[in-house]
């Protein structure tokens, strides 16, 4: 096997090289230890490297449609596939809400399998990074195994800038509010779950204030940047703080989100607005951006047209 299938989990580097074999057929053969790495059983997870022997076995795959049928059958352009920046290493994709990032959990198709399947000339496609699946905005795709190494390097060393918008609830008075709390992560019948704690991993959370809205009861629009990359550690961090996250299904207000849904806010406010880095090949800085998403930008232009006062009386 070839540097592209370096790193990657067994079945993702099944399904992508196994094109028109369903997906249950996939993990079917190599759950009953039909597939082979370097003579022996794997599971679905295995990580493979570079070198490695994989055995396996024939497998009939429905013949190819006529030029003239997959011309007509041809789906259409992957709406979910905003490119915000690419280059012969990187594609900076702008995700939307409700995607995703990859497949797994009963979700067959994440922006990493839509991105691939989009390209299926592509040798090499891999996630740098994770985000929420009901967050949107930048999300960082390599396409060679070096710029992976380097954008893994600059994440765990903490080089990359990552920036958030987000709505909160209550009088945020802070221009600029540093917030070092450590996080703990636990599997609640099979949920995971994180809270503040002092036995926890350090969690540092930058929070800067972009408007505040005088409505009742009061909103404040914040810009969040992460100083360490922990699992839902912005969220955790604001409800720690008393100023849950709108939208947020796990750790916020629920009955206040309820009331956000009836006002058109039909999501968790969190968009990752922006990405700062060095190229992962050539080291030069680059700066990615992410509009705000639609949905989120309407939103606030909703608030932004209800006076102070008529808030304050409903």
């Amino acid at each position: 096997m070839g540097e592209e299938g370096e790193g990657q989990r067994l079945d993702n580097y099944l399904l992508r090289i196994l094109k028109g074999v369903p997906k249950s057929h996939v993990y079917r053969i190599v759950r009953s230890g039909e597939v082979r790495v370097n003579g022996g059983r794997a599971a679905p997870d295995s990580r493979l490297s570079s070198g490695d022997e994989l055995r396996i076995p024939p497998i009939r795959v429905r013949p190819p449609a006529t030029r003239e049928a997959s011309t007509v059958a041809r789906p259409a352009a992957d709406a979910s596939l905003r490119v915000l920046f690419e280059d012969d290493a990187l594609i900076a994709l702008d995700k939307p809400a409700g995607v995703a990032v990859h497949g797994g959990s009963g979700i067959s198709f994440g922006m990493i399998e839509r991105l691939r399947r989009a390209r299926p000339e592509a040798r090499f496609l891999e996630l740098a990074h994770r985000l929420d699946r009901e967050t949107s905005g930048v999300l960082l795709v390599a396409k060679k195994r070096a710029a992976l190494t380097s954008l893994h390097a600059q994440l765990r060393e903490g080089k990359v800038d990552k920036r958030y918008l987000v709505l909160v609830r209550g009088r945020w008075r802070d221009a600029k509010r540093v917030v070092d709390l450590p996080l703990e992560s636990r599997t609640l019948g099979g949920e995971k779950r994180v809270r503040v704690a002092a036995e926890g991993r350090r969690a540092t959370t930058v929070f800067r204030l972009v408007q505040r809205y005088p409505l009742d009861p009061p909103l404040a629009l914040l810009e969040a940047e992460l100083m360490t990359g922990r699992t839902h550690q912005i969220r955790v961090h604001l409800t720690h703080l008393g100023f849950p996250l709108a939208g947020d299904d796990k750790y916020g207000d629920f009955a206040w989100n309820k009331t956000l849904a009836q006002q058109g806010l039909k999501r968790m406010f969190l968009h990752a607005r922006s990405v700062d880095l060095s190229h992962p090949l050539t080291g030069e800085s680059l700066h990615i951006d992410a509009p705000l998403a639609s949905d989120l930008a309407q939103f606030l232009s909703r608030l932004d047209a209800v006076p102070a006062k008529e808030a304050h009386e409903r």
